[in-house]
């Protein structure tokens, strides 16, 4: 699992059966203090994100592909699973 920004939405007029009803989005990896990161990655959204949210993605097959459609087995490797309300981190050691 990863954390990441929302920074798009990709539109497809052509996809797999598996994928209809479901937004695909561009997702920015960013770090616990939201400073972005070099990883971009599609995702599947599960939770109805929008752009500028801060979102958890599942990156593994079975567990994107359930979250993402309902039903196991379909091409999935990425799927918004949460929409981050907040990150709480500990205090920075002295």
């Amino acid at each position: 699992m990863l954390i990441a920004r929302v920074i798009g939405n990709v539109v497809a007029t052509q996809k797999n059966q598996r994928y209809e009803g479901s937004r695909i989005m561009l997702c920015r990896q960013i770090t616990p203090e939201g400073d972005d990161m070099e990883y971009t990655c599609l995702a599947l959204d599960s939770v109805d994100s929008g752009e500028g949210d801060i979102v958890v993605i599942a990156q593994e097959g079975w567990s994107a592909s359930t979250a993402a459609t309902g039903k196991p087995g379909a091409a999935i490797d990425s799927a918004i699973v949460a929409v981050v309300d907040y990150v709480d981190l500990l205090p920075a050691e002295k």
